[in-house]
């Protein structure tokens, strides 16, 4: 498999480098971490500069390489995340554009791209866990609206988004994953309370969602009805697939900084840290390799990554996770001092092997969907 980039993803490099590097000094400074009102603005802004400049639509509107480019060199020049609109760039709004109506694309996705819209995610349910064909929110018709109860949980930026990605149960008697459908709510719509949660690190980006008899209308359906499951494979791919290219190269950078500090505090000497460190540096290459792999698959598929993402995804999990308890090992008593760099993105890597599918899912995909495993009994 060829993973070098052609001439003309190498001049789209050139450019974006030259463009990040012209803009980036003139940003205003980042709001606080928990000034979610102030965050979503930032956020915004920074969006709308990349929509000017044509390069918003990178996220679903290019080729796969162009998308993995532009995450690396973004990523490198140190430019602000998608923050608040992680969601509707990278989850909702690129399924919408596989699986939308071009009425629906025409309607969701300028607003996406200009920044004008942020977007929640509301698929996990509190009695559901980690099998989210067990959701239970209903979603029955009436007339040319659903009316939708019931609640969701780790519901991220629910409390600035204008849009939720939503999955509903609109046939309680069908089998498990042939009742689900994916709607476009509204969360001003009336009967949606939203209360955020604080996380561990102490922030609160994610939100409990409480729906009470909330109309949704017909059209914000994406994809069939009760056809829903196969929609959220096509979201759960972006997920697990491209979203976390990103922090790839931000833990690259991060494991170069700690291999730095230990030869400045004396830890370097620990001939077992500096294995660990260089298992790492393996690791993270690898991911990387695996990464281009993938991007190259869904080149080849369409631009939908494929089932590859949640062996991206289950192995990136854990070496975060031990990318970060190296960290504490490098800052020693340190790493109990909250205002010290690392301590908070160790706390957060916590949730890494849960978040957007926990480990042991990932690896029942893994067995079932590549290995070809039967199911457990």
């Amino acid at each position: 498999m060829d993973l070098s980039c052609t001439p003309e993803e190498e001049e789209f490099r050139a450019r974006l480098r030259e463009w990040l590097a012209k803009v980036l000094p003139t940003l205003p400074a980042k709001p606080p971490p928990d000034d979610w009102p102030g965050r979503r603005a930032y956020d915004r802004g920074w969006q709308r500069m990349l929509y000017d400049a044509g390069y918003a639509d990178v996220h679903w509107d290019s080729s796969p390489t162009m998308r993995l480019i532009f995450l690396e060199e973004t990523e490198k020049a140190g430019a602000p995340y998608v923050g608040a609109n992680f969601v509707g760039l990278l989850h909702a709004g690129p399924t919408i554009a596989a699986e939308g109506t071009t009425e629906q694309k025409d309607h969701w996705l300028p607003p996406i791209l200009r920044g004008d819209e942020v977007w929640c995610q509301g698929f996990s349910e509190p009695d559901a866990g980690s099998d989210l064909a067990a959701l239970r929110t209903r979603a029955r018709r009436d007339g040319d609206d659903y009316v939708v109860s019931g609640s969701k949980i780790w519901t991220s930026h629910a409390e600035v988004a204008d849009w939720c990605e939503l999955l509903v149960r609109t046939d309680p008697e069908a089998p498990r994953h042939k009742g689900i459908t994916w709607l476009a709510m509204p969360m001003d719509a009336e009967g949606v309370t939203v209360r955020p949660l604080r996380t561990l690190a102490g922030s609160t980006e994610f939100a409990e969602v409480f729906l009470d008899e909330v109309r949704v209308p017909v059209g914000n359906r994406v994809g069939a009805e009760n056809d829903g499951w196969r929609v959220t494979m096509v979201t759960l791919s972006f997920e697990r697939g491209t979203a976390f290219v990103g922090e790839v190269v931000a833990c690259r950078r991060v494991l170069g900084e700690l291999a730095r500090t230990a030869r400045e505090n004396g830890r370097w000497d620990d001939p077992v840290l500096r294995r660990r460190l260089g298992r790492l540096n393996a690791e993270f290459r690898a991911l990387w390799r695996l990464t281009q792999w993938n991007v190259s698959e869904a080149e080849a598929g369409g631009g939908v990554p494929g089932v590859g993402g949640s062996v991206f995804k289950l192995s990136y999990s854990h070496a975060r996770q031990e990318l970060y308890d190296t960290a504490a090992e490098v800052l020693g008593p340190d790493c109990l001092d909250l205002d010290r760099p690392w301590v908070l993105d160790r706390l957060s890597s916590l949730s890494y092997t849960i978040a957007a599918g926990t480990s042991q899912i990932q690896r029942n995909i893994v067995a079932e969907r590549i290995l070809g495993l039967p199911k457990g009994r």
